[in-house]
């Protein structure tokens, strides 16, 4: 993996044109319904948003079109509550504002949130970006297995969300695993979609109390993880 942009191809679907990584032959969301997927999967799957409090720190591994940070700051701002949200994602081969914008047509009840994304989209991937008051995202590309083990601060819950372990084992591979454990506050959390044994053994190895639970769509299972105080 490296810090390249991503190629892509797009596929018509009911939802309308989806992206999919020609690189990994992998779709970026789900094609049956992306948002409903990561409402399930990363906001349900950490537990969110009860625990939405001040300094929330949320990482991802894999930021892609930005659809997980549009459903979690969809989530917050719902939420009303008082406080800062910092969104830390991991990206190895980042969209352009252009491919961005293509991508998340698909998803009208996200408009008001994408549009202050799509403003701040070059800058957040060069450092900490202001999306909107009291909310921060930073995407950090690059090689994650030499970014995150570099990065200097911890998350109180992560989305797993590179492609699929099958397609993309670098993603999934256990030092990588570790070093989201290294990275997880006391008692963080964790979700994924996906429920490879493997994945959830390099969890478990790296400290997480992991749990398989019902998966979104032809999905039947994914993982979710906390780890110990």
């Amino acid at each position: 993996m490296g810090n390249q942009q991503a190629d892509l191809a797009w596929r018509e679907t009911d939802l309308g044109q989806v992206p999919i990584s020609t690189r990994f032959d992998d779709p970026y969301y789900s094609l049956d319904n992306g948002l409903s997927e990561t409402n399930h999967v990363f906001i349900q799957g950490n537990d969110l948003p009860t625990r939405f409090k001040n300094n929330l720190h949320i990482a991802e591994l894999g930021f892609g079109t930005g659809l997980n940070f549009l459903a979690t700051v969809q989530a917050w701002q719902s939420a009303g509550k008082p406080g800062t949200l910092t969104f830390t994602s991991f990206e190895g081969y980042p969209l352009n504002t252009d491919q961005a914008t293509a991508a998340l047509k698909a998803f009208p009840d996200l408009r008001p949130q994408t549009a202050p994304l799509l403003t701040i989209w070059e800058d957040a991937m060069q450092g900490p970006a202001t999306y909107a008051p009291g909310i921060t995202l930073h995407v950090i590309t690059g090689d994650v297995r030499n970014t995150l083990p570099a990065w200097a601060d911890t998350a109180d819950a992560w989305f797993l969300d590179g492609f699929s372990p099958a397609k993309n084992p670098d993603m999934w591979e256990p030092a990588l695993m570790q070093a989201v454990a290294d990275h997880t506050a006391p008692n963080g959390t964790l979700a994924t979609y996906t429920a490879a044994g493997h994945v959830r053994r390099a969890l478990a190895d790296a400290g997480f109390e992991i749990t398989r639970t019902p998966g979104f769509g032809r999905k039947r299972h994914m993982t979710r993880g906390v780890k110990a105080a």
